[in-house]
């Protein structure tokens, strides 16, 4: 994997918009996917820094990694806002020190938009503890039509307006295939099955590192 600076203007324009007016549904999965963590955590793709009030009072600290320049500074306002140390860095997740080590990784909405997901899947592998936990919260493949609509939906326009977001991927498998073992996952509509959206549907849950 290799380091790359991350340009989506519009997105993060919009993005802080649909976070500020997120669900009550989403708002409740993204707590649930939260609770019980301790110690120290990394965060990949901390966005504007929807997560940062939902983090439980023994995380010692956070370390947020947010390569979209634009949302840095929108992200580090919510850092100061925490009620637990949070610190923001415009870093990739590759140019974290081998050094570094993590009780728990954290994915929210954001393993849909990275280039190569296995890749960074591996790179959080490495950098949590031996018994460490991925905690995630993604868009993913659906089955039938709405499966085809998000294939249809990545191939477009989808990607190029939404931070590179990829809609039809199998980020379960991708977990697993990254060396992790999975302890739980579930799906979970945040819209009504038949809305015409390719990311209705969420998978919540928490894997951890052998």
């Amino acid at each position: 994997m290799t380091s790359a600076k991350v340009d989506n203007p519009f997105f993060a324009r919009v993005w802080p918009v649909f976070a500020a007016h997120e669900a009550e549904s989403i708002r409740a999965l993204r707590r649930e996917n939260l609770a019980g963590l301790s110690g120290r955590v990394l965060e990949v793709g901390a966005g504007s820094g929807t997560n940062f009030a939902y983090y439980p009072g023994t995380v010692t600290q956070v370390v947020a990694v947010e390569p979209e320049s634009h949302l840095v500074p929108k992200a580090r306002a919510a850092a100061a806002a925490a009620p637990i140390p949070v610190a923001v860095t415009s870093q990739m997740a590759e140019d974290l020190s081998d050094g570094e080590s993590f009780d728990a990784a954290v994915c929210s909405l954001v393993l849909c938009s990275v280039h190569d997901q296995r890749d960074v899947l591996r790179r959080l592998h490495s950098l949590l503890r031996p018994g460490g936990e991925l905690r995630f919260l993604e868009h993913v493949a659906s089955a039938g039509a709405r499966g085809r609509l998000q294939r249809v939906a990545d191939a477009t326009l989808w990607p190029r307006l939404f931070g590179n977001c990829h809609t039809h991927r199998d980020t379960e498998c991708a977990i697993v295939d990254a060396g992790f073992e999975m302890q739980a996952s579930r799906r979970e509509w945040t819209l009504p099955a038949w809305a015409p959206l390719p990311v209705s549907e969420l998978a919540l849950g928490r894997a951890r590192r052998p």
